[in-house]
């Protein structure tokens, strides 16, 4: 875990004590520990000879991204005071977290301008500790899958219009996954090249004649 310890044996007069010191080791905090008594305290003969201490054997838990994605998540719609439902939908190389409730286009903004900076902070949160990094994609009652679809159809009829005119179109700026949307939707158009311009956050996606120049 980030170069720190995650298994720790501890002694202590009782076993509350040593998993007190373990937990100092390993600064961490019960709900991340789990442990093993290995000898249970005793006071021996007379209170004092053959005396045992009590030894344990603290690990630390294994941190799942997702179970701290949802719980990053359940903060912020608190502090917002927002009701929200959360359902998890598992790919091979990535989590998508699909919101669901009344209103929550505030959790959108313009262009999903807002939900991808949340989505930035999840992946924040939820990579902070982990031994293996998740790529958590956050989305909106499937917000994502209308964005791209309207995406694509722009950019077909914004390519027929560079057809017909012979003038290449620039359109708006766009965050890094929008204007792959583009891309990929003309990619296969052999009239057509697309390139994006311009510094981040103004980067805009170009589409012209692949015979014209830039």
């Amino acid at each position: 875990m980030n170069g720190k310890l995650n298994t720790v044996e501890k002694t202590g007069k009782t076993i509350d004590e040593a998993i007190e010191l373990a937990l100092a080791e390993l600064e961490e905090t019960r709900d991340r520990i789990d442990y093993e008594v290995l000898e249970v305290p005793s006071k021996g003969l007379f209170g004092f000879i053959g005396s045992k201490l009590a030894r344990v054997r603290v690990t630390v838990r294994a941190i799942d991204p997702v179970v701290e994605a949802r719980q990053f998540l359940v903060k912020v719609f608190e502090a917002m005071n927002i009701a929200v439902t959360m359902e998890k939908i598992t790919h091979d190389d990535h989590v998508v977290i699909n919101l669901h409730g009344e209103d929550l286009g505030v959790l959108i903004g313009k262009h999903g301008q807002t939900l991808d900076a949340l989505q930035y902070l999840t992946n924040l949160a939820a990579n902070r500790e982990a031994t293996e990094r998740s790529r958590i994609i956050l989305d909106v009652e499937d917000y994502r899958k209308r964005r791209a679809e309207t995406l694509s159809r722009l950019a077909m009829r914004l390519a027929d219009k560079v057809k017909r005119r012979g003038e290449k179109v620039v359109l708006e700026p766009m965050s890094p996954q929008e204007r792959k949307i583009i891309h990929m939707a003309l990619q296969n158009d052999y009239r057509i090249v697309t390139y994006s311009e311009g510094d981040e956050p103004y980067r805009k996606v170009v589409i012209a004649l692949k015979n014209s120049s830039k």
